[in-house]
């Protein structure tokens, strides 16, 4: 063993022993102890990896981004896997790869063609302001369709009839890690020729009669900030179930590039300086030809080395989130006078990023938050609520359908507290505790 190797040895063990010792997880004490909507869930495991990384110093994406790509691409079969930095750059990079022009050429017949200015998608009425960001700066125009109470997720019954002869595409997430109806969206987009994108970053782990989320639609996003299922600070990905779309994604999160050789590497292609595309001079080099608009939207190795670590785990991170949800869904039962209580789809296996409830009407949202709030209980709105109501939103273009109702119920009287992986039975209890102490003093 190198010198090198020894010292490198000594430093992982160091960590690993300061990790156990400084980022032990303290014991509850109730109304002390911060129930946070979520959190960082993590051990030894993540440190020493991110410490390896940074003892290689390859800064930008390069060996873990490559080992967790292949991991997370196997555990969703699919065609391709990217990292990129955030939950919203992957939806960005949905949405900027269906409107690439050279989908009319990679296309041909299979599947419905790109997207273009004008094309209308149908999306939830209550969602997350950068599921709708893309569409609106790739100059299309969201069709806004009212959602469920209970599921927060978008109306099937209502997506069908908000068709119009412009609508191309159809882009829902999975609220709350609940899963959509994928038997009625799958069978509408493909007998109605449209694309599909599913928003899964709060939905790891979640399956729908089977089959994790994120298989369903020709792409789908997942995002790694910290309150979701798994972690490595900021980050994403992207799902590619669609064959043909893997190249011009791959290209637009690297700047919009044509080459596809892996960093620090050149001339994969064997034709580096062979290649005539565009209106450049034949010859020009390869790895500086864009036929794309693009982005620079990659990770750094040191956040790939934490999330091989987080997802290693993703399986007992999503069991202890069903486990507390259940908990909460118990221990809130008897309540239905005053609350609507969450439900799913009979074929829908949640991958729960928070317990959501909606306050009946003549209960006080806001006196209902105080009183969780005051007993230093973290609770949080789902969302954007009705997102037209945004102040950056109020001027775009848009088509709404029918009503929305709901959406204006969930922005009005929906909150949720947290399920995630470090809230253990008795911070749980307490909750339910808190909840129901509140409804007492009614």
């Amino acid at each position: 063993m190198s010198d090198a190797e020894d010292l490198r040895g000594q430093i992982l063990e160091l960590v690993r022993r300061y990790a156990d010792v400084a980022h032990r997880r303290p014991d509850f004490d109730p109304g002390k102890t911060r129930v946070n909507y979520s959190g960082r869930v993590y051990d030894h495991t993540e440190m020493v990896n991110l410490v390896s990384s940074a003892l290689d110093f390859w800064l930008t994406a390069g060996p873990w981004a490559e080992k967790l790509e292949g991991k997370l691409r196997a555990l969703f079969g699919a065609q391709d896997f990217l990292l990129v930095n955030s939950g919203s750059s992957a939806n960005l990079l949905l949405v900027a790869t269906l409107c690439a022009e050279e989908l009319d050429r990679i296309l041909g017949s299979a599947g419905p063609p790109r997207l273009r200015p004008g094309d209308e998608i149908i999306t939830p009425a209550a969602t997350f302001p950068t599921t709708l960001t893309p569409i609106v700066q790739n100059r299309l125009v969201p069709v806004f369709v009212d959602c469920e109470l209970g599921t927060y997720n978008i109306n099937p019954d209502l997506v069908e009839e908000a068709i119009g002869p412009k609508t191309r595409a159809i882009f829902a997430p999975h609220t709350l890690g609940n899963p959509l109806d994928m038997d009625r969206l799958v069978e509408i987009a493909t007998r109605r020729g449209l694309w599909l994108l599913e928003d899964g970053c709060d939905a790891l782990g979640a399956t729908f009669d089977g089959r994790l989320v994120g298989t369903f639609g020709a792409m789908s996003s997942l995002s790694f900030y910290p309150a979701h299922q798994m972690t490595m600070g900021e980050g994403g990905g992207v799902v590619i179930n669609h064959p043909r779309l893997k190249k011009t994604a791959a290209s637009i999160r690297d700047w919009g590039r044509d080459c596809w050789c892996d960093p620090g590497k050149s001339n994969t292609c064997g034709r580096r300086f062979d290649w005539s595309l565009g209106g450049l001079p034949h010859g020009y080099d390869h790895k500086y030809i864009y036929s794309n608009l693009g982005y620079n939207l990659k990770i750094t190795d040191l956040q790939a080395a934490i999330g091989m670590a987080q997802a290693d785990k993703i399986s007992g991170f999503v069991e202890s989130r069903r486990r507390n949800f259940r908990a909460l869904l118990e221990g809130l039962s008897g309540l239905e006078d005053d609350l609507i209580l969450p439900r799913s789809h009979p074929k829908a296996n949640p991958s729960p990023f928070g317990f959501p409830v909606t306050v009946r009407e003549g209960i006080d949202r806001k006196e209902l938050i105080r009183h969780l709030e005051g007993a230093n209980i973290e609770t949080r709105l789902v969302f954007g609520g009705n997102i037209v109501r945004q102040p950056g939103f109020q001027n775009i273009e848009r088509r709404i359908h029918g009503t929305m109702e709901v959406a204006d119920t969930i922005m009005e009287r929906t909150l949720f507290v947290g399920v995630y992986p470090g809230l253990g039975e008795d911070a749980i209890q307490y909750v339910v505790e808190k909840f129901r102490e509140f409804f007492r003093r009614r």
